[in-house]
C-alpha cells in the first residue's frame, strides 16, 4: 500500500517538475517472472525512474549504507525495496539476498553493473546473480537531466529497454566468460542509447566541476 502511494506521489511530482517521461520498448520487459534490470548509473534518482517505468512489477535495489543512517530516509528507501551495501567491504549478502528474492519472491532487481555514477567499467555482480538465480538480464538506459537542478528545466527524459540476455546457468564464470557477457551488456547499452539519440553522450557532472 505504501509502495503504491509513494509511486503515485513520485509520478505526480515528476510530471509537475519535469513533464512527461517517454518509455521505449516496454514490451521487451518480461511479462512473467522476475528479472534483473541493468543500466548505466547516470543519476542518483534513476532507480526511481526505472521502478516507475516497469510498474506494476516491484523491485529491490542496492544502496550505499551511508543512506541508511538517516532514520526517515532509511524508512523511505527500505519501503521502496532498498537494502544496504558496504561498497568498501562487500559481503556475501550482496549476492545471497537478491538471488533469494529473485528465486522465491515477487520482486525483481534493479542493478547498476558499474556500481557508481562516476565509473563506466562493468563489474561481474549482475552476471553472477543472473546465473545463480536463473533469471534474465534486461538492459535499459536513461537519457535526460543528470543534475538535479536541470530537472526543473523540463528537459526531455527518455528511457529505452532492450531484449533480455540469458546467462547460461551451466557455464563457468571465468574472467573470459564474464568479459564476453559484459561486452554484450555494453553493446546493448550503446544500441539502446543510439535508438534514442545517436549523438547523445553522458557527461559525468562530477567531472564537470
Amino acid at each position: 500500500m505504501l509502495y503504491r502511494f509513494i509511486r503515485v506521489f513520485v509520478v505526480t511530482l515528476v510530471s509537475i517538475i519535469n513533464g512527461r517521461t517517454y518509455y521505449l520498448h516496454k514490451n521487451r520487459l518480461p511479462k512473467q517472472g522476475n528479472y534483473i534490470l541493468v543500466a548505466p548509473h547516470r543519476t542518483w534518482w534513476d532507480p526511481v525512474w526505472y521502478a516507475m517505468a516497469a510498474y506494476p512489477k516491484r523491485f529491490i535495489f542496492m544502496a550505499k549504507k551511508e543512506l541508511f543512517k538517516n532514520f526517515f530516509l532509511r524508512k523511505l528507501i527500505v519501503s521502496l525495496g532498498a537494502f544496504p551495501v558496504d561498497r568498501k567491504n562487500v559481503g556475501a549478502d550482496v549476492i545471497r539476498k537478491p538471488v533469494s528474492e529473485l528465486k522465491s519472491g515477487d520482486r525483481s532487481l534493479i542493478m547498476f553493473p558499474s556500481g557508481s555514477r562516476h565509473s563506466q567499467k562493468l563489474k561481474s555482480g549482475s552476471i553472477l546473480i543472473a546465473k545463480l538465480s536463473k533469471k534474465p538480464i534486461v538492459p535499459a538506459v536513461y537519457q535526460g537531466p543528470v543534475k538535479f537542478s536541470h530537472l526543473f528545466l523540463r528537459h526531455r527524459v527518455t528511457m529505452n529497454f532492450g531484449e533480455p540476455i540469458v546467462i547460461d546457468p551451466k557455464v563457468k564464470l571465468t574472467d573470459e566468460v564474464i568479459a564476453q557477457y559484459n561486452e554484450k551488456i555494453e553493446a546493448a547499452f550503446h544500441a539502446l542509447d543510439t535508438e534514442i539519440d545517436p549523438n547523445w553522450v553522458y557527461v559525468d557532472p562530477k567531472k564537470q566541476k
